[in-house]
Formats: structure tokens, sequence, C-alpha cells
């Protein structure tokens, strides 16, 4: 799992490829920091979750465990305020506080979250039952964002929760994690090889840790290694709200602020200011709640949902159509640059648009993606090796010739094919239309 230095000065920022996190330049001068400063914080347990479990148990107190990526920029403004912030002190101290700056033995079957952020906080009874999810793309995008209203309401959503418990036990049963087939990342093959259960803390201690992100790369791999397609929730993790047409609030733990005409949720009969009571039966606590919903829903089929409006309660019903999850946009996850690898030989590519297409003569309904990027190195260099150049448009590929997103034809091609086949692809470049062909990795 990768983190981020407390506060991080702008001349420590640098510049990386597409599809990798913005770090400090001392990334082993940023996790010894961290270490030096927390382990005898007053407040928070220093990479001890055990620990965090026997004190819940021991004071009755309900357990909220920080996942942070140290070397990583990304909601370094958030982590300093959870860390700093004097409003939100009275709210921690109601529970036992954990952070966890690395991934490699978590237990895989408890925590269950959106792997591709660098700050997430998940909040359990000390008997391992789970309570909620707390993650934020606005963070996540904007590393100087320090807003902590929602993180407040996820916090009291916990609080509510513990105090209610076990009588709501069953109203949380959806909020576990699901079946996994490791118990542990590092008993993940891909990670095996190079990663054990410790921080090497007296040699390289970055290169020992095991970035949450690789988590979500590692599952696939061994998916795509045993010659099966990679599950769509695999390849489309933790889905936003807008994959169905809703805008929630930041600061609320799921309040409907937009809905986009013709969408989903339009057709479900949403509004904007419903506020929701529950989602699949379960209470939400925040936006990663809404996403954990959609994480485990059907390919096709219902959502049962229960709105506050106009001081009552209304149900509602999200059918899902089947291909809707691969509406998610998944562009500027890092966890898609691995993905870009395995199906595209390490392209970078995006829809042209209509203004782009009319001019060279392309259609509307088309497949047509700019190659705007490419790798250089290993996995992420093969296009470039088999012919391919940025700027080249694709118009076919793997037998696909329909307008999809760069996310959308991801899906397709790890579900259809195998490590080792070749498939035939078609590029415009300039006025020629040239053939080539791509090993699947």
């Amino acid at each position: 799992m990768r983190s981020t230095l407390l506060i991080a000065p702008l001349a420590l920022l640098f510049t990386v490829t597409l599809g990798s996190a913005a770090a400090v330049k001392d990334r082993e001068g940023a996790v010894r920091g961290d270490k030096a400063k927390m382990e005898s914080d007053a407040r928070w347990l220093y990479n001890d979750v055990d620990r965090g479990f026997a004190e819940a148990k021991a004071t009755g107190k309900p357990l909220l465990v920080v996942l942070r990526c140290i070397p990583c920029l990304s909601c370094v403004g958030l982590d300093a305020a959870v860390l700093q912030e004097p409003e939100l002190a009275p709210l921690l101290d109601e529970f036992v506080c954990v952070r966890l700056i690395n991934a490699n033995a978590i237990d895989l079957a408890r925590f269950q979250f959106d792997y591709d952020l660098s700050f997430s906080t998940l909040f359990f009874n000390a008997d391992g039952t789970l309570y909620g999810r707390y993650g934020s793309w606005v963070h996540q995008v904007d590393p100087d964002a320090k807003e902590t209203i929602g993180y407040r309401r996820a916090l009291e959503g916990a609080l509510a929760l513990h105090r209610g418990y076990p009588a709501n036990r069953a109203a949380l049963a959806g909020k576990q994690g699901e079946p996994v087939p490791f118990r542990t990342p590092v008993e993940i093959p891909e990670l095996a090889k190079k990663y054990g259960r410790e921080l090497n803390w007296g040699g390289n201690v970055v290169q020992s840790c095991v970035h949450c992100h690789q988590v979500g790369e590692a599952f696939r791999g061994h998916y795509r290694e045993q010659g099966e397609p990679v599950p769509p929730a695999r390849i489309y993790p933790m889905p936003a709200a807008e994959t169905i047409g809703l805008s929630l609030a930041p600061d609320q733990a799921a309040t409907v602020t937009a809905v986009a005409p013709g969408s989903i949720a339009a057709r479900a009969g949403f509004r904007a200011g419903d506020a929701f009571a529950s989602f699949a039966g379960q209470p939400l606590i925040s936006v990663a709640d809404f996403s954990w919903v959609l994480h485990g829903a059907p390919e096709a089929g219902t959502i049962a949902a229960v709105v506050r409006r106009d001081g009552k309660e209304w149900p509602l019903t999200l059918a899902l159509p089947a291909g809707w999850r691969s509406q998610s946009d998944i562009s500027r996850r890092v966890g898609t640059w691995s993905m870009r690898a395995m199906a595209f030989g390490g392209l970078t590519l995006t829809d042209l648009d209509a203004g782009t297409r009319q001019a060279r003569g392309l259609g509307a309904e088309g497949l047509a993606l700019l190659v705007k990027g490419m790798g250089n190195f290993n996995k992420h260099g093969l296009a470039k090796k088999s012919g391919f150049l940025k700027d080249d448009v694709i118009v076919s590929f793997a037998g696909e010739t329909a307008r999809l997103s760069e996310g959308e034809l991801i899906g397709r091609v790890l579900a259809k094919t195998t490590i080792g086949e070749t498939v035939e692809v078609t590029v415009l470049r300039g006025t020629e239309r040239v053939a080539l062909t791509l090993p699947m990795q």
C-alpha cells in the first residue's frame, strides 16, 4: 500500500507518467518520518490492527482503521486534516484508532474497499462486523482538498450504528466482505513472489510495502494467469454513483444533488434532494458505502432503495441493464494502468469527439479511439514494439467495431481473450488504414 507525507511541501512533488500517482521524491524518508511521528501518538495505534481489535473489545469502543499510502501525494490534505483538525478530535476519541500504512498482511475477507484510493477508512465492531467504509475521490484527485465534513458524517454514522448494535446486525450483513480466494495479499501468487508479511525496516522499507492498488492488480493478474475472464467487478471496482446517473453531495452520507436525464436513476424515479435511508437494505454512512452496494450488485437485475423525500420515506427500484457496470469511468484509476498493459500492450486511449470524427471521415457510432499515449518498457512497451504509433486511431480491435470508451473496450478484451493470444487491430494513420496484430498479456 502506498502512502503520503502529512504535509508535503510543493518542492517535493514530481511529475509521473499517466496512470501513476504523484509521489514525493524521498519515498523512503516519508515512510520512516511517518513512523517516527505516529508510533508514539497518543490517539493512533501505528500499523497494528490486531491490537486495535483487542483494545476495541476491552473498551467497548468501535474500531476505526485508516489505510494510508504515505509516499503517494493524493489525499495529503485530508490525511493532515484528520490527524490535526481539532473539530474531529471529540469524534475520533469515541473510537479506537489505527493507522495502517501497508497492505501486506491485511485480512482480505475483512478489508474490502476501493483499493485505488490512497486514503480509506473502515469502521468495525470489536467482533469484526463492519459498520461502513469511507473513501473520497474528491480528495484523491485534489491533494490540497482538506474538507472533512463528509468524514465527520461517516464518523457520526458509524457511531450511530455502533450504538444500535447488535440489534441492527441483519441490516449490516450486506456490508460485510465477499468470499475471496486468498486470505492476505502476500498469498496472491503475483505478490507472493516479491513480498513478505512484514515491512523491511532494516533495509528498503518502501520496496517491501504492498500498496493497496497492487491488491486489485494482483487479483486481476491471477484470473488472467489462470486463463479465466477477469470478473467485471474487478475491472470496474466500486462504481461511482455517476455510473447510474446520480450525483451525490460530498458533505453528506448519501444525498442526491442531481439526476442525469434518461439515466438508470432517472428511470427509477430519483430526484435531487433525495436522501438515502437505505440501499439494498443497507444503512449508508458515506458515498463509499453507496459504491460498495453497486460493487456487489448483479450484472443485470434490480436494487431496492428507500429515500427520504418531503418528510416521508419513498421506496424506489433501480433496474440495472446488462453491461451497466462498464459505464464506470476507470480512466483515472491507478489500477487501470496494469489493465492497459494486459489489453492494449500499454496504450492509453481516448474516444474521438464528434467534430474530429467528422473531420476524419469517421461515423458517429463506430470505434474511434485515439492513441494519446503509450508505454516504453516491459509489458507497457509491447504495443510500441508491435508497430503502434502515437496519434493512431483504432477503428477495429479484436472484432470490436462499435463505439466504445477505453474502459468499455478494456472490459470486453479482458473478457474474451487469454494470455498469449494475438488479436487483429486496424488503425487509421493519417488517411491510411493500417492492419496490426497485438499479443495479449
